[in-house]
């Protein structure tokens, strides 16, 4: 059987442990945002950017950033769930993608996880959320990420009607001297 939200509130110790990926499952809040096609989207999480987390009708992932930018992210909840715990930095991946190229994204996150603080706590937080969800592994997150964000077609407009823009940033790591040199 498929993770649901409902599942995985219902476990506030793997919530809690998710807030520390800076992913909170809050009810949803009225949403400052509209999809084309969908009359009530569903805000499933929220983040501490004022980014929203939306369950679409297809069951797929949405994010609605807080700076006018969307996209979907993961074509599951589960495929979410596995994509924040083993990819915190996912948003800066993306960020980093040097405008979507697959090659820039995966070094963005290698530079990533090697500066990632509290490491020993971080690899705490996925082994406990991965036992307690008996959540497998996934094989090429940063892939799925790029496959999912590529092919996002949900159009996200903004309450005075103007549509959001995708997620991939024009940065590379290259612009950024602590990444580039992690990445060295």
């Amino acid at each position: 059987m498929p993770l649901s939200p409902e599942d995985l509130t219902a476990n506030g110790e793997v919530a809690a442990w998710l807030g520390s990926f800076d992913v909170s499952f809050a009810p949803d809040e009225e949403p400052w945002f509209a999809i084309d096609g969908i009359e009530k989207p569903r805000q499933i999480a929220s983040d501490g950017s004022g980014g929203a987390f939306v369950l679409l009708p297809s069951q797929d992932v949405l994010y609605v950033s807080s700076e006018g930018r969307a996209g979907i992210i993961a074509g599951s909840f589960e495929a979410f769930v596995q994509l924040v715990v083993a990819c915190p930095y996912w948003l800066d991946v993306l960020k980093f993608s040097a405008g979507g190229d697959l090659a820039e994204m995966r070094r963005a996150a290698d530079a990533l996880e090697t500066t990632l603080d509290d490491e020993d706590d971080i690899n705490e937080a996925r082994e406990a959320i991965r036992d307690a969800l008996d959540l497998p592994e996934a094989d090429d997150l940063v892939g799925a990420l790029y496959d999912a964000v590529a092919a996002s077609d949900a159009i996200v407009r903004a309450t005075d009607g103007s549509p959001f823009t995708t997620l991939f940033n024009r940065f590379s790591i290259d612009n950024n001297p602590m990444l580039r040199n992690a990445a060295a």
